[in-house]
């Protein structure tokens, strides 16, 4: 993975939480908001936790007497976060995914959301993450089905690979939709520890505008680095080209396209 591929800074926290987050991470944040609800003391990690989208919505979620702690590896991100909750049980903190500052067996459950696809040694993020976990707790995450299952970022891809034929912009494939191999994680997860996981796929609906999918995915994610290197001083042309795609394949407003996940559960 490049670097290119974990850099969320600058405008990009509020444009991804804007445009991003209602389109396609809040529906998933609200199942495993419900997956953890009948946790009812303690503490739960929440890793990779971005803008805060499943942060808060655990914070509703679960009891007032359970804790939780949102790290993220980059601190813009987290800054965002924090200036938009006001849950006083939520402490944000930055932290490596793959080097947990966390004593060994105290928290009764670690999250993530569509997060472990960044992590350049899943193996070792998921060993520690076994190793701050309570005996008997869970992690819980979930990842992106491959590309085609996700009707707008295929969509976005399309265009882009129709505008720049000769060398597309595929951080959507490679990267968000790269960790898609329901065996290929669960072969991870057993290579750190786990060997009771469970898995299950999800769809859900994706709904936006070809505006603001064609805004959130082009200048809200890493693949604005990649257009902006290919297209110097272009990028509002790819993204009317990608908001054209969009709109001839699902309709310009109130789209309602598929999207598709694997949701993990691993018990240490």
């Amino acid at each position: 993975m490049s670097d290119n591929d974990r850099v969320f800074a600058g405008s990009i926290p509020a444009i991804y939480h804007q445009h991003m987050s209602p389109m396609f991470f809040e529906p998933y944040a609200a199942d495993l908001a419900e997956r953890l609800r009948n946790i009812s003391s303690g503490s739960i990690l929440e890793i990779a936790a971005g803008t805060g989208v499943v942060t808060r919505a655990l914070a509703h979620a679960v009891s007032e007497k359970v804790s939780i702690i949102a790290t993220d590896l980059n601190q813009p991100m987290l800054d965002f976060a924090a200036a938009k909750s006001d849950g006083e049980k939520i402490t944000w903190k930055q932290a490596d995914a793959q080097a947990l500052p966390f004593e060994d067996g105290i928290f009764d459950a670690v999250v993530c959301q569509f997060g472990v696809m960044f992590f350049p040694d899943k193996v070792a993020a998921y060993r520690e993450t076994r190793r701050v976990l309570k005996p008997g707790a869970q992690f819980i995450f979930n990842v992106w089905d491959r590309i085609e299952e996700n009707h707008v970022a295929f969509a976005v891809t399309e265009a882009l690979a129709a505008l720049i034929p000769d060398n597309p912009p595929l951080f959507m494939a490679r990267t968000p939709h790269g960790y898609h191999d329901r065996e290929r994680v669960q072969q991870d997860l057993r290579m750190a520890g786990f060997s009771d996981v469970k898995v299950e796929t999800l769809r859900l609906q994706s709904r936006s505008t070809a505006r603001n999918a064609a805004i959130g995915l082009c200048q809200g994610t890493p693949l604005r680095n990649e257009i902006e290197e290919r297209m110097p001083g272009q990028l509002d042309e790819a993204i009317q080209a990608v908001r054209t795609r969009i709109a001839a394949k699902l309709g310009e407003d109130n789209i309602q396209a598929s999207m598709q996940a694997h949701i993990f559960i691993a018990c240490k």
